[in-house]
């Protein structure tokens, strides 16, 4: 009885009956080499030849050997930097902990901020495929303007305490890269010198309203001179919120040398020598202040704000007013409709309120609104952006723009403006990538079809 094949695992051993010769049903040339078919394939020791062990020749290694000589200086770490958290981990190593948890932390227990960010890994991108993606288009236009790429630098307070060059890198890292910066009443670079060290820059000012409206006039007024196209007016802050970890670390402005501060500048010398070498803190609203970060803010934040101070607002600015702290869809229609030609989807970075409403999951509801209101008003969205990815998904679900805060810090805190840079080129690769394996080449093609919500 002729016994059935056997079907053996390809990946096991073979017999040296097996290994010693294959047979070959073709013929042979006139030289006696093999032609086309099956024949005898030479064999060595049961292996084919390429797979025997042999000492290495130099020449076959020479070519493997590529030793560089070590370079653990700013530049080389910020050239390794491939993420924003790279960047981030650069930071904390070179900032006293005061300043680096004022910029990485949120309010009371940072529910908001640990949402925020996971709302963009709860997505699901849904790619194209046989689309010519050679090139790839991040140019578009916000508020009349074109831009480079398609988000800005957001107004962000004591900038210089988290870096001495502070409101200068930022402003002119944007410059550079063809995109918006925005400086904060309470930043630590006036209005004017802002504007002199990038004046080919596009700038906008952030204005916090205060009880005394002169002064809010006087801000208004020295941000028209200095060329600045857009006024970000904030709308979140009618108290400062529970910003625990400053709290928590005795946080002042400026910095104080206490015993606590004194052992954490020992391992942070490079921090310490900047700061007390450069020009004291000063502010684009007023010229010094010493005091906790709390008291300052409560100072300056007016409870008292209602629309009507956005029809005064309107009435004073002849420049493109955005409204900045949207989290509800009838908010961002009454504030449209007070005559604001952009909005801010923003829950401060989650320093505010915690459990505050979640920026990215409130856009397609908001965008949607506004266009069935046939309104042609800018959707702009912050909180929680890290990575270029994130950019790209919040613009397929409706924003015309975003804007970077803390990714932004966390760069200039790792290495100045070239960690500014560094942090701008890093989320501009990662849009690149993402668009191309998207199948978009431009912006404009990007729709809610290639983002998909995920359940949790």
């Amino acid at each position: 009885m002729t016994q059935p094949p056997i079907m053996g695992n390809p990946e096991a051993p073979t017999t040296a009956e097996d290994t010693a010769t294959s047979h070959h049903t073709g013929g042979t040339s006139a030289n006696g080499t093999p032609t086309a078919g099956r024949g005898p394939v030479p064999r060595v020791g049961g292996l084919p030849a390429a797979l025997k062990r042999r000492v290495p020749k130099y020449a076959d290694l020479a070519p493997l050997m590529q030793f560089q000589k070590p370079d653990f200086g700013r530049e080389a770490k910020l050239r390794r930097a491939s993420t924003i958290w790279d960047l981030r981990d650069i930071a904390k190593r070179r900032t006293p902990k005061a300043p680096f948890d004022y910029t990485d932390g949120a309010a009371e227990a940072e529910i908001t901020l640990r949402r925020a960010r996971q709302a963009f890994l709860d997505i699901e991108f849904r790619p194209g495929i046989l689309r010519d993606v050679s090139s790839v288009d991040l140019g578009t236009e916000i508020l009349g303007k074109a831009a480079r790429l398609p988000f800005g630098i957001a107004p962000t307070g004591f900038t210089r305490m988290m870096q001495s060059e502070g409101e200068y890198a930022g402003s002119r890292a944007a410059a550079a890269a063809g995109i918006p910066y925005t400086l904060s009443t309470m930043g630590t670079a006036s209005i004017e010198d802002v504007a002199a060290a990038a004046p080919d820059g596009r700038n906008w000012f952030q204005l916090y309203l205060w009880t005394d409206r002169d002064r809010s006039l006087e801000l208004i007024e020295r941000a028209a001179q200095a060329g600045n196209d857009t006024l970000m007016v904030t709308v979140d802050t009618a108290v400062a919120g529970a910003r625990l970890r400053d709290v928590r670390n005795g946080m002042t402005i400026p910095p104080a040398l206490t015993l606590k501060t004194v052992l954490d500048a020992s391992y942070r010398p490079a921090w310490w020598f900047n700061f007390l070498t450069h020009e004291p803190l000063t502010f684009a609203s007023l010229s010094r202040y010493t005091g906790t970060v709390a008291d300052l803010i409560n100072s300056m934040f007016d409870p008292t704000l209602t629309f009507a101070d956005l029809d005064w607002l309107r009435e004073t600015w002849k420049g493109k007013l955005v409204v900045k702290g949207i989290q509800t869809v009838d908010d961002a229609r009454k504030v449209v409709d007070h005559g604001a030609d952009g909005i801010v989807l923003s829950n401060h970075g989650g320093r505010q309120l915690d459990r505050a409403p979640i920026p990215f999951h409130l856009l397609p509801e908001v965008s949607a609104a506004l266009k069935a209101d046939n309104s042609d008003a800018a959707v702009i969205l912050d909180t929680g952006i890290m990575s270029g990815a994130d950019i790209i998904a919040a613009l397929a679900l409706g924003a015309d723009f975003t804007l970077i805060g803390r990714a932004y810090l966390y760069g200039l805190m790792a290495g100045g403006r070239a960690g500014v840079d560094r942090a701008i080129q890093i989320l501009e690769t990662d849009m690149r990538r993402t668009m191309a394996l998207l199948g978009v080449s431009r912006i404009s093609e990007l729709t809610p079809d290639h983002v998909r919500l995920l359940a949790r």
